[in-house]
């Protein structure tokens, strides 16, 4: 076998060169091409011998291609980026002639229809239901003429996606703020100054550089006294990829999206459906547009309130103390930190001293050794694709590895912006082996610099965890089916229950002392800091709320079309129905919006809502236990890590509560209701 094709081995980066990836993929799916005909030819009746040789060959492309997509997202280059977009097209359409096939979709039905189905272990059941139910949704049912049309739809759909993805990053990268003056820096902080002065050099440039990279936009909006130099950071930033403004129509989305959303609609009209979220809502919690347009608007009427009253807040401190007496979006974000500081006397660079990553990833090695027994060990033998990249075994208590986990944590040139998890390899049982699952956990913090370490805020700390929870759901699966374990499979709406669940985490004092050491002293943070940001942890919640709301909104109308499909008139609509801060009209969010895009995430980004109901009421119940409670994480993982998607996601979180969510229980972490917990 091909090393690049063996599913039991971790990716050789060094050798995924893009003839390297090219010729592994013309052998991955001629295999793959031959396993589904010898199936249609002699048409097996057992599970065994029809699913796990469908499963072997997928594995196989699964091996090498989350490898690619991994290294295209982390690693850009002219190169690789030609070999991963011809190999993503060659793989949509091989994936479409397979869900397409209707011998072998004939094959698998009859297996589900005969009586030793139901004798079949749940995730054996599971994963052959749910390949019968994607192959109707991917079109196996229409006559051919239909067939061939949905098949061209996705296909293009997919070379879009790519291509968004693609100019997002080449916007991102293209603009920079070429600094001399370091009076123009005012507010920045040291860390940051280095930060900028190290992207300076990188361009061999003198002074500083400030770029458009998360961590650079987050320094200027969030603390530069410079009101132009904001707004020029905000202008940039808010219209990429789009005809708007310093590289307006060199990097447009404009088309993209017009062309994606009119595919959509055909693509879900085709199966039958009134709309793209119709097709969409098949496979999660939600039962209709209607319900989750209502639970949306509850939540805005809910958070209007308390936004109004934070905007006016905003509005007279800024007048009054800072002397700004317009209020722009660009000042937002500077005018809320400094309300911050001034009411609870938070300094965020005086908190951000304390979290050298260094010791974050101490802290946060020992908390999941506290909730789940696991220890992470650093491997030194594994091949890795940048000195950035750290790869762990993940070890039980039992001492015995049960996953492996590669994290890459720091911003650079052509690395996608942005957090996430994607799985290298999932759990698999073939024969007398039991692969354990890999995952990739990928970050853009500020990297260190020769005198100054990288130092997190607590906002970042809050993203680490989150992206944790999706992490431990793939690599404490106990599901040796990959189509049915971990993530896969798991309704999508509720994707985000053990990821915002862990988040919490970041609010306990223990926890977030033993993440803490001064940079220079060494010192913890002291507790009186602690109850300080504790007090701040709603600042602002309605705000964030409704800008939640508001990109679910979005998302949701755009597909429904009940307003059009311009994207910039349906933000505007939606703005004039829930938000209280407005960006000017030349701002550009859609074009930039990578999650409905070129994510998973279009007619499903009201997820992130929808799932914090279940997250926050399943973290009231470690709370109920004392919080770092061994015994709670331990049920955690067993009754909704490890079962993934081989039960409804709603009884998994009834087998690990003990009853249904408490809607309130969101409201209460939100700070939006004092109602008692049920």
């Amino acid at each position: 076998m091909n090393p690049l094709l063996d599913p039991q081995r971790l990716p050789d980066f060094p050798a995924l060169t893009p003839d390297a990836i090219a010729a592994a993929l013309d052998e991955a799916l001629a295999e793959h091409r031959s396993v589904v005909s010898d199936l249609v030819a002699h048409r097996p009746t057992t599970f065994a011998e029809a699913w796990l040789p469908y499963e072997r060959a997928d594995e196989a492309v699964g091996a090498l291609w989350s490898a690619v997509s991994h290294l295209h997202a982390v690693a850009d280059a002219p190169k690789l980026r030609a070999a991963y977009a011809a190999g993503q097209q060659r793989l949509v359409e091989n994936h479409l002639s397979t869900m397409q096939n209707r011998g072998l979709y004939e094959v698998f039905a009859g297996i589900a229809a005969s009586p030793a189905f139901t004798r079949l272990a749940d995730e054996d059941r599971l994963s052959l239901q749910h390949a019968i139910r994607d192959f109707t949704l991917n079109g196996v049912a229409l006559e051919p003429a239909a067939r061939e049309r949905f098949g061209a739809i996705l296909v293009e759909l997919s070379s879009l996606a790519t291509e968004f993805s693609n100019v997002v990053l080449d916007a991102t990268q293209a603009w920079v703020e070429h600094i001399t003056d370091p009076a123009r820096l005012s507010g920045i902080s040291e860390t940051d100054m280095a930060m900028f002065a190290a992207a300076a050099a990188a361009r061999s440039m003198e002074g500083w550089a400030v770029t458009l990279q998360q961590p650079s936009v987050a320094a200027v909006l969030g603390f530069a006294d410079d009101q132009a130099l904001r707004e020029r950071v905000y202008a940039a930033n808010g219209t990429r990829a789009s005809d708007q403004g310093p590289n307006a129509g060199q990097f447009d989305n404009s088309e993209r999206i017009a062309r994606i959303l009119a595919l959509r609609r055909e693509a879900a009209e085709l199966l039958g459906f009134s709309d793209p979220v119709a097709w969409s809502l098949e496979t999660k919690m939600a039962a209709s547009a209607d319900e989750v347009l209502a639970f949306l608007r509850d939540l805005a009427r809910r958070a209007r309130p308390a936004a109004e009253a934070e905007m006016a807040e905003m509005q007279t401190f800024a007048a009054e103390t800072l002397g700004i007496a317009d209020l722009r979006p660009w000042d937002v974000s500077y005018v809320a930190n400094k309300l911050r500081e001034a009411r609870f006397t938070v300094d965020e660079e005086q908190v951000r001293a304390y979290f050298p990553v260094e010791r974050v990833m101490q802290g946060w090695k020992a908390l999941l050794h506290r909730l789940f027994g696991i220890t992470l060990a650093e491997r030194d033998d594994v091949p890795l694709y940048h000195p950035d990249a750290c790869y762990f075994d993940v070890i039980d208590a039992s001492g015995q590895v049960v996953a492996g986990l590669y994290t890459d944590l720091f911003a650079r040139q052509g690395k996608r912006g942005g957090a996430w998890v994607a799985s290298a390899r999932p759990r698999l049982h073939d024969g007398n082996v039991i692969r354990v699952p890999v995952s990739y956990l990928t970050c853009n913090f500020a990297p260190g610099q020769a005198a100054m370490p990288s130092l997190l805020r607590h906002t970042e700390i809050v993203t680490l965890l989150h992206e944790t929870g999706h992490a431990l759901h793939n690599m404490l699966t106990q599901v040796n089916r990959p189509s049915v374990g971990g993530t896969s499979g798991f309704e999508w709406d509720a994707i985000e229950l053990p990821s915002q669940l862990l988040e919490d985490f970041a609010w306990d004092k223990d926890v977030l002392t033993g993440m803490s050491g001064h940079y220079l002293s060494g010192e913890t943070l002291p507790g009186d800091l602690f109850d300080r940001m504790l007090s701040a942890r709603r600042f602002q919640s309605g705000l964030f709320l409704l800008r939640q709301v508001e990109f679910g909104l979005f998302d949701l109308l755009i597909h429904l079309g009940v307003l059009g499909s311009d994207p910039v008139e349906v933000i505007e609509a939606v703005r004039d129905e829930v938000a209280v801060i407005r960006p000017p009209a030349w701002h550009r969010f859609p074009h930039a919006f990578m999650h409905i895009f070129a994510g998973s995430y279009a007619s499903g980004y009201y997820s992130y809502l929808w799932a914090e109901v279940l997250a926050a009421d399943g973290f009231d119940r470690f709370a109920e236990a004392g919080l770092v409670d061994r015994a709670t994480g331990d049920l955690f993982r067993q009754e909704i890590l490890a079962r993934g998607a081989t039960r409804p996601a709603a009884e998994s979180f009834r087998a690990f509560r003990g009853r249904d969510a408490d809607p309130q229980a969101m409201l209460r972490r939100n700070g939006l209701t004092t109602e008692p917990a049920q």
